[in-house]
């Protein structure tokens, strides 16, 4: 016989707890959060404010489970104490008299990184890495009160069975724990909740975001929070030449920013030998190739992908690919700050366990595991409080099952669906399952034939791009006399043109875009930022 200790909080107080993973979101702070957003009861009764939040958060451990099912989770080791259970009405009135605000709270004073700048994989450089993107495969309950909020989208096979939530995050991708979080219909574009999430950006921070990010107009707030930027750009897209770099990147300016641009073929080769090849074109903040050269930046910008992981985490292993359990907008809402809120304590709950270990990369600790052992311990209702120095249970159980390295993997993207709403990519030639690499040639494109080339990491001669149009051309010829104003009809007889009437309409878009000024009728010239303009110059050493 042997007999186990329960510390948890008094009275009616009890059942409000999460295990082990109480520490990381203490009594004290749902007290504040409650207090700052006026949602504490205004008579103790058996279901306070405080079990009410913990509750909730219980929900998101048990997607699965009813009201009533997870109270007995909460209070199941908690049998001495003979807590009675509500009935599923008063737990239902408890969470329309929290609403989401207090969750809200909980998550933004939550969120944020969670890992050391020594610890590995999260940083690059001096900047720590984040990752930004969306989600819009999270199903609501079909019901009128939230479709008419959500809406309900047309494809080519029929109207969605379920209104979907688009869920925007901010991703701090050496952990995949988030620092911000928006949420809403799917009709706003990824673009407009990306931008309610840029005042978390900080100096310290490098943003990585896929082309769907890449409209001038975003390259410019991202830029000026002070925060650097690695983001595709559409393949479409023909920035101007600036000034080329010997790596074969080129400089650009955009709005009143300058930036470098990255043209690079990435090839792979797979164990059946196959050999798949992806054109990428980049944009960057980070200025000189000495200490930035392209090759790294095209590896670096594979990290965009961890915030894929992290939305796997959140729709398919914690909410286990379910339907939102709330029928109205506001219970929706609340919910949906509760499941980050969750899913924030684990990551740091995760982070802590890797970190009490030397060069254990956080990534290599699983969140299914973590997951399972913060249920365990719900139940059980151990370690609530502090209690003896070093790893906690769920720590250990993380250690124990650490993931091996990742491997170096290929597989096309698609959706296992045979009614999917996605369409097709026939032209995909990445190989339908996982296929491992072995090998990965990253070839850099120059901006201009006669570009040289002094990095290791790049051929000799590196191809040439071939995105060299009337623009580019036009900029090179202005630049051999940069101090005075060209002619059209001078610039239309060096470009060879007989016509002028389609160059004076790109010359006027040139003036609109801010690389030409028109200083008379018919008149060119450069804006001083575009003459000739130096590259980057060699960093300082640093005085020890």
């Amino acid at each position: 016989m042997f007999t186990r200790v329960v510390t948890v909080a008094e009275g009616v107080f009890a059942p409000g707890h999460l295990g082990e993973l109480t520490q990381h979101v203490p009594f004290e702070l749902v007290d504040d959060v409650l207090v700052r957003t006026r949602t504490v009861e205004q008579r103790l009764r058996r279901l306070p404010s405080r079990v009410g939040v913990y509750f909730l958060l219980a929900l998101v451990l048990f997607p699965s489970l009813g009201y009533a099912r997870v109270w007995d989770k909460l209070v199941a080791g908690l049998r001495p104490l003979n807590v009675k259970r509500p009935s599923e009405k008063a737990l239902r009135d408890l969470r329309r008299r929290l609403g989401p605000a207090p969750l809200k709270l909980l998550f933004e004073t939550l969120a944020g990184p969670v890992a050391r700048p020594t610890t590995p994989g999260v940083c690059y450089r001096r900047w720590r890495t984040v990752a930004l993107d969306g989600c819009s495969s999270i199903k609501a309950p079909d019901q009128p009160r939230v479709v008419g909020w959500l809406g309900k989208i047309l494809r080519p096979n029929g109207w969605d069975g379920y209104p979907m939530l688009r869920l925007m995050a901010l991703c701090e991708t050496g952990t995949r724990a988030l620092l911000g979080a928006a949420f809403g219909p799917t009709n706003c574009g990824e673009a407009g909740y990306a931008v309610r999430l840029l005042p978390l950006l900080s100096e310290d921070m490098l943003l990585l975001a896929d082309r769907g990010f890449d409209s001038n107009d975003f390259l410019t707030r991202v830029a000026d929070t002070g925060a650097q930027l690695l983001i595709r750009l559409n393949g479409r897209r023909t920035p101007a030449v600036m000034a080329t770099l010997p790596d074969g990147s080129f400089l650009t300016r955009i709005n009143s920013h300058t930036l470098r641009v990255v043209e690079a073929d990435i090839t792979v080769t797979c164990d059946d030998e196959q050999r798949i090849t992806n054109r990428y074109l980049l944009a960057t903040t980070l200025l000189d190739h000495r200490t930035d050269p392209a090759a790294t930046l095209v590896r670096l910008y594979h990290e965009r992908w961890e915030v894929e992981s992290a939305f796997y985490a959140l729709r398919h292993t914690l909410l286990d690919g379910l339907v939102l359990r709330s029928c109205d907008p506001l219970g929706i809402a609340q919910e949906l700050w509760a499941q980050p809120t969750l899913y924030q304590i684990l990551r740091r709950a995760m982070t802590e366990a890797a970190e009490t270990t030397t060069g254990v990369n956080p990534d290599r600790v699983s969140f299914t595991v973590a997951l399972e052992a913060a249920r365990d311990q719900l139940i059980t209702a151990e370690s609530v409080l502090p209690g003896t120095p070093g790893p906690g249970v769920s720590a250990q159980a993380a250690l124990a099952a650490l993931l091996p390295k990742r491997r170096t993997r290929i597989s096309a993207r698609k959706v296992k669906s045979a009614l999917s709403r996605y369409p097709g990519h026939a032209a995909d030639a990445r190989p339908l399952t996982s296929q491992n690499m072995t090998h990965l040639t990253i070839a850099i494109y120059a901006a201009h034939p006669s570009t040289p080339t002094t990095d290791t990491n790049t051929p000799a001669t590196p191809p040439v791009s071939g995105r060299q149009g009337r623009r580019d051309r036009t900029l090179q010829l202005l630049r051999t006399d940069d101090q005075r104003a060209w002619s059209l009809k001078e610039i239309a007889d060096a470009l060879g043109m007989e016509h002028y009437r389609s160059l004076c309409a790109q010359l006027g878009h040139w003036v609109t875009e801010g690389i030409l000024s028109r200083t008379g009728r018919g008149l060119y010239a450069l804006q001083p930022e575009w003459r000739s303009p130096q590259p980057p110059a060699p960093p300082r050493p640093r005085r020890s």
